[in-house]
């Protein structure tokens, strides 16, 4: 049985403030261990679930977060960037099942360290018209290349978001959002226990299938809309062919998963290339 686990860091088990989780912040060197530990649990109760493969993508931030001496000897290791599927990268139909880790919610909701992809540089994204951030694509493109995600870790309201678009992902809350910078935490060897406990009945309710297979059908075009905080980007985007603009900073595409996923990404290095701003304002 072969797992897929995308790893972020803003859900993770404690961590509350950008000081935890960016480079240059003084308590990410502590952040990055805890993080390690989190995905550790993971996958843990994957083994114990009876995964025999299972590749973990760091998909926070520089991508460079996870040390490869901290984590379970079991883990096969994506780091770095770029990468041209970022928080998917290397997720593939051979896959039975993916997992989330420390993932968080959408710009807008009052949840830890809440934002979708690059801080508050986009200021809200939609497909196919409702409101999505990195749980809900991410979501989307697993189920389009053919691997459904069956477990998420992060704060209550990243779980809630996860719940509302699939009621059947298996969701453990290690924290409870009381505003974008502070929440109630739960001791970290109990949010551990939960996590391994969850992913293994998870995967067993599942009833991963011994061979996966793609989608049998080709997937219908999806829209993605982005609004940015930049009328700059927006401007830059509809360079793209495929682009268009709905106001002076909002431009939506149409295409199929996980291609559209990919284009997104492209966007994103355009945006970061016309903009310096910190993730967390």
């Amino acid at each position: 049985m072969r797992i897929y686990i995308s790893a972020d860091m803003e859900g993770i088990t404690g961590l509350v403030d950008a000081d935890d989780v960016q480079p240059a912040g003084r308590d990410y060197e502590r952040g990055r261990l805890m993080m390690a530990e989190d995905v550790n649990a993971a996958v843990r109760g994957a083994l114990a679930a009876g995964a025999t493969d299972i590749v973990v993508n760091d998909a926070h931030g520089p991508m460079r977060n996870l040390l490869p001496e901290a984590l379970h000897p079991a883990v096969r290791l994506i780091r770095g960037k770029p990468k041209q599927m970022g928080m998917l990268e290397g997720l593939t139909p051979g896959h039975h099942a993916m997992i989330g880790v420390g993932y968080h919610s959408r710009a807008g909701v009052l949840g830890v360290l809440s934002h979708s992809f690059m801080g508050h540089e986009i200021e809200d994204m939609w497909l196919d018209g409702r409101p999505v951030g990195e749980i809900g694509l991410a979501h989307a493109t697993a189920a389009a290349i053919g691997v459904p995600l069956v477990a998420l870790t992060g704060d209550d309201t990243a779980c809630d978001e996860a719940t509302a678009w699939d009621d059947s992902v298996t969701t453990v809350a290690v924290k409870y959002a009381r505003d974008r910078f502070a929440a109630r935490l739960r001791p970290a060897d109990e949010a551990r226990e939960a996590i391994e406990k969850a992913v293994t009945t998870a995967l067993a309710a599942h009833a991963v299938r011994a061979e996966p297979t793609p989608p049998s059908e080709p997937q219908a075009p999806r829209e993605l809309t982005v609004r940015w905080q930049s009328a700059s980007v927006a401007a830059t985007l509809q360079g793209i062919p495929g682009v268009t603009a709905t106001d002076s900073r909002t431009v939506r595409a149409e295409g199929r998963l996980p291609s559209l996923y990919r284009l997104f990404g492209v966007w994103m290095r355009v945006a970061a290339s016309l903009t310096n701003q910190p993730p967390y304002c």
